[in-house]
């Protein structure tokens, strides 16, 4: 394994981070709020400690894959260990594990939350708790990847750990140049949303921290109830974005690089639309009884769906009060998820396909065994790594979500609390049902079960793979040698 090229990326990504803590201490410091201090304070620490542990650039900086995924794990560690230091200095969240589950649930884009009064809370950490859903969304070893020279075709392997979807590929020829072009189309689409909300009349403050939890498909609100108490036309424009950003992004680079063929050729978008589109209609049909008017059922239903399959977390509602059909359709929505190469979680619907089309595929050899058929997804050959990949993933995934239920289930919470908070933090989701629902919070969990939902959060964000490879000793085998006997 390639240590020093780990501690060179490990101090860029502290380096990152404090940089990007300079914005809470600009709107602390707009604010006059006293919290700005502390974020000053960290982010000098930050970044000095990040340009002295880079300062030197290792000569090998090859990255296979098991450095890709150390090197994924460790960085989102990173981030969230030294991202929660600020919420325990400044006392809003004084508990090391309720500040760690807060951090960690940022940046791994799931928007559970253990606090029980968010509008208490100052502007400053505010938007430094929406900027984790910005900064995770995308990835912080892509920005990396985007903003620092890193020589080596295995970089490539840093994008593959890092990024959601059973399938990660370059869609210009270098790899910094497929990463700049991802956040070029990232940060584009964020503004935009932050310009419409703003124009629409949502205060700026509002806008910016809701346009990060919807980019980054995290979901923390910035109050209470959510999206609740927002106008139903600034409901409608979070709607769509979450849609937006829940579509795999390389079809937003075929239509900039005006390569539409290719991008209505993309079979996952059309699934992706046409399953969001389906729900939403049996959900409003479910629903329409309770408020009798079909454009509020439309825009509920639309937005409970966007924001469970995207895995965003937002809510204008209390879905949990309703009918049972709309209640099991957002639940299964949750492990549908959204695109790969999205900024969204769940499954994913490319898996789905894979694994449908491989069932299918080996219900005909049963019918017709001589025939040798190959499975095929957007006109292209899907290689049997990949078949592998997926079908070892679903395995992982339920091996996991069923540890992790029994660990939670002996607080002796009701099944439905139990099943859709591990639900809801292991595909990166936020809320659930019963007493973690959209009104609910995380809270009331034993720190035990607090650290197994954070484990599941990054398990979930990093597609549980990188995580398991990080905490198998096996990985790390010859790394540390005996020291020699000392002769006497």
């Amino acid at each position: 394994m390639n240590i020093k090229m780990l501690v060179y990326i490990l101090g860029k990504v502290l380096l990152i981070e404090g940089a990007l803590m300079l914005l809470p201490v600009v709107c602390g410091a707009f604010y006059a709020e006293k919290q700005f201090f502390v974020y000053l304070v960290l982010a000098a620490v930050y970044m000095l400690a990040g340009f002295l542990i880079s300062l030197k650039k290792p000569k090998n900086m090859t990255v296979f894959i098991k450095d890709g995924c150390v090197a994924t794990a460790l960085s989102w560690l990173v981030l969230s260990v030294c991202g929660c230091i600020p919420f325990m200095i400044t006392k809003e969240i004084p508990s090391f594990t309720d500040a760690m589950f807060e951090t960690a649930s940022g940046f791994t884009t799931t928007g559970a939350s253990i606090l029980t009064n968010i509008e208490s809370m100052s502007h400053t950490s505010l938007l430094w708790r929406s900027l984790t859903h910005w900064v995770g969304g995308m990835g912080v070893l892509v920005f990396l990847l985007a903003v620092v020279p890193m020589t080596g075709g295995s970089n490539m392997n840093l994008m593959r750990a890092e990024s959601p979807g059973p399938t990660v590929g370059k869609i210009v020829p270098k790899v910094r140049s497929t990463a700049k072009m991802l956040y070029y189309i990232y940060l584009a689409m964020t503004l935009l949303e932050i310009i419409l909300l703003f124009v629409c009349g949502m205060p700026l403050f509002d806008s910016i921290c809701s346009a990060f939890g919807t980019a980054g498909t995290g979901g923390f609100g910035i109050k209470n109830d959510s999206f609740t108490s927002y106008a139903p036309h600034l409901q409608w424009i979070v709607a769509v974005f979450m849609l937006l950003f829940g579509a795999n992004f390389n079809f937003y680079y075929y239509l900039v690089t005006r390569q539409g063929i290719k991008a209505i050729k993309m079979s996952e978008t059309k699934v992706y639309l046409a399953v969001a589109a389906a729900a939403t209609g049996i959900v409003c049909f479910s629903i329409y009884g309770q408020y009798g008017n079909i454009e509020e059922s439309l825009r509920h239903s639309l937005f409970q769906v966007a924001t469970c399959m995207t895995t965003t977390g937002f809510a204008t509602t209390d879905f949990d009060l309703w009918p049972t059909l709309a209640k099991f359709v957002l639940v299964a929505l949750m492990f549908i998820g959204a695109c790969a190469s999205s900024t969204g979680g769940g499954i994913k619907i490319s898996r789905f396909q894979i694994m449908f089309k491989t069932i299918k595929r080996e219900i005909e050899s049963y019918i017709h065994p001589r025939t040798v058929k190959k499975i095929h997804l957007d006109g292209k050959t899907v290689d049997t790594d990949v078949e592998r990949s997926v079908a070892l993933y679903f395995f992982i995934y339920l091996i996991i979500f069923v540890a992790s239920m029994l660990v939670v289930a002996f607080e002796g919470h009701d099944l439905v609390t139990v099943f859709t908070s591990v639900a809801a933090t292991l595909n990166n989701i936020g809320p659930g049902l019963s007493l973690v629902g959209p009104t609910q919070n995380y809270s009331f969990f034993s720190d035990v079960s607090k650290w197994v939902l954070i484990f599941d959060m990054l398990a979930g964000r990093l597609e549980l793979i990188p995580i398991l490879v990080f905490l198998n000793p096996f990985t790390y085998k010859g790394i540390i040698k005996k020291a020699p006997k000392i002769q006497g």
